[in-house]
């Protein structure tokens, strides 16, 4: 019997929004999708999952509430991926995809500046922003007869 779901070849997504709703939908769709999901509900949980888990990818919320002050940055996505690019070792090829209500015409350029491959705008659209994933992992869907 044909596997219907993508081939990913166990390929983790970490999950950055303060919005539960928002990641458990999208941890949902990602599963489904085949990829193994990790999450966190904030910048520091971030920093912390990335060091941990390793991920493949990062989806990553813009705008945070207020967060503990470190290092001397803002720790909102711009400033999540200024860490990534700049201090934490192994993490420079992470691709992020930023997803945001910001407004894109305010952020959408900062962003891809600071090196997201993508940035959706909420609500997402998770079919798309799952096309996205996998033409940025390399990721194939099996041919099924």
């Amino acid at each position: 019997m044909a596997n219907d779901r993508p081939i990913t070849n166990g390929r983790k997504i970490l999950v950055v929004d303060d919005n539960l709703v928002i990641r458990k939908v999208v941890e949902m769709k990602l599963k489904a999708a085949g990829y193994l999901v990790a999450s966190a509900p904030d910048a520091s949980a971030a920093v912390s999952a990335v060091k941990k888990e390793k991920p493949d990818l990062i989806l990553l919320d813009l705008l945070f509430p207020p967060d503990a002050q470190e290092v001397g940055m803002s720790w909102d996505g711009l400033g999540i991926m200024q860490w990534l690019h700049s201090v934490m070792s192994g993490a420079t090829n992470i691709p992020v995809i930023v997803i945001s209500g910001a407004d894109p015409a305010k952020y959408r350029d900062a962003c891809l500046k600071a090196g997201a491959a993508a940035y959706f705008r909420k609500p997402l659209n998770v079919d798309e922003l799952i096309v996205t994933i996998r033409t940025i992992l390399g990721d194939t869907i099996p041919v099924t007869s």
